[in-house]
């Protein structure tokens, strides 16, 4: 739960009405921040985002830049959590 908790500090809240781009994009996170937000390494955030990665984390390329939007790492936390509660059989 303390992925969850971290999420709700970072997430800014949405207000009512349409929200401005500008708006949107202050809400992004750097790949120091996704990394504080998941508790993981800069390095494993970095692993993760190749589009080689088993398990890819969701991401927008601003250029050389990576960004991460926190609705995008809340629904993968959430599908993290499901999956871990019905976990695979194995054959």
């Amino acid at each position: 739960m303390a992925i969850a908790e971290s999420m709700s500090t970072i997430v800014v809240p949405v207000h009512e009405g349409a929200s401005s781009a500008s708006d949107e994009l202050s809400d992004l996170l750097t790949v120091q921040e996704a990394a504080r937000v998941l508790k993981v390494t800069v390095s494993w955030v970095y692993e993760h985002v190749r589009p080689e990665a088993e398990d890819r984390l969701p991401v927008i390329k601003l250029g050389k830049y990576l960004r991460f939007d926190p609705h995008d790492l809340r629904t993968y936390i959430d599908a993290k959590r499901e999956a871990g509660r019905h976990p695979r059989r194995r054959r």
